[in-house]
């Protein structure tokens, strides 16, 4: 199978994310998009790494997988502790965390 359809999938699975990210107000959802658009970057990494033969495409997407694991324990602490003081979790009326 040649890297072309790798990166098909991974541009599909990417568009996706972003067209979530866009248009959605949830931040759970918001959240599981990010994911989706991480994923698609890592497919692109694995499949440039076993193009070339090495493992540097892997251990990226290992370091990507560490920051998304831990992007999603922050945003679900934040919404987590926003839901608990009955505060609304529409992404258009947060305005509590504006710095």
């Amino acid at each position: 199978m040649s890297i072309q359809w790798y990166l098909v999938v991974s541009a599909f699975i990417f568009a996706i994310g972003a067209f979530g990210v866009l248009v959605k107000r949830n931040p759970l959802v918001i959240l599981l998009c990010l994911e989706l658009m991480l994923n698609a970057a890592n497919l692109a990494f694995i499949a440039f790494s076993r193009m070339h033969g090495n493992g540097d495409g892997q251990i990226m997407a290992i370091i990507v997988m560490v920051v998304a694991a831990c992007e999603v324990t922050v945003g679900l602490g934040v919404i987590v502790a926003m839901h608990r003081r009955r505060m609304s979790i529409d992404v258009d009326e947060i305005r509590e965390l504006n710095g």
